[in-house]
């Protein structure tokens, strides 16, 4: 049986500069809008951002036409508090939080300077279990 190389990450983690203002926050999202439309395709599903949070945890983001789902990870779930306090919308019972579009820009602000890195992703299952993922 011959083994297969080990296949390179298709997205490497980006070191995070905290964002200060709402201004920071809307060139980020539009950097991110143009990185995507120019390395996913539109065949792909599970498009979105994971944030590596700096006191361990992950926290996968996913916008829509009119909400921000939020795939907080059981290790990073000591962030709901923030997440609540941030946008106003209450925990959910697991770990997939779905928020009002509107909510997007105070979202980055709060959770800026948690943040150690991020990291394009495609193919998670949003709020499902037995996730794949291809970073």
């Amino acid at each position: 049986m011959t083994s297969q190389p080990e296949q390179a990450p298709r997205f490497k983690p980006r070191p995070w500069t905290p964002l200060e203002t709402p201004q920071d926050v809307e060139l980020w999202i539009d950097d991110h809008n143009r990185c995507m439309q120019e390395l996913i395709g539109p065949q792909e599903t599970g498009v979105g951002v994971c944030f590596i949070l700096a006191e361990g945890g992950h926290v996968y983001m996913q916008t829509t036409a009119d909400a921000v789902i939020l795939d907080v990870e059981p290790d990073a779930a000591w962030i709901a508090p923030l997440i609540s306090a941030a946008t106003g919308a209450e925990a959910p019972r697991g770990q997939t939080w779905v928020l009002p579009d509107d909510k997007l820009i105070q979202l980055i602000l709060g959770l800026s300077m948690l943040v150690e890195s991020s990291i394009l992703v495609t193919g998670h299952r949003f709020g499902a279990r037995g996730r794949t993922l291809s970073c």
